[in-house]
């Protein structure tokens, strides 16, 4: 039971987290946090282009989604089985 409890927080956290990283990216190419080199140098260190950080940030979106899912299919069977 700890590893649900634990896959559902993780997976809140990794949905707040790719929700973030993908709202930073698209913000970054609508040049509301500032000029597109300078926003990106600041915001997403590291990144080649605005593209892979709303890509990660997607990724991180389905990760957190199908984990969330897991979690409430192994809630659901133990609950079937008491």
């Amino acid at each position: 039971m700890i590893f649900t409890n634990l896959a559902r927080i993780v997976s809140w956290l990794a949905l707040v987290f790719g929700a973030l990283r993908f709202t930073t990216g698209i913000a970054i190419a609508t040049k509301t946090l500032g000029e597109y080199d300078a926003a990106l140098a600041r915001y997403a260190p590291g990144a080649a282009n605005v593209g892979e950080v709303i890509d990660r940030g997607f990724y991180v979106i389905v990760f957190a989604i199908a984990l969330g899912t897991l979690a409430e299919i192994s809630f659901s069977a133990r609950r079937g089985r008491e």
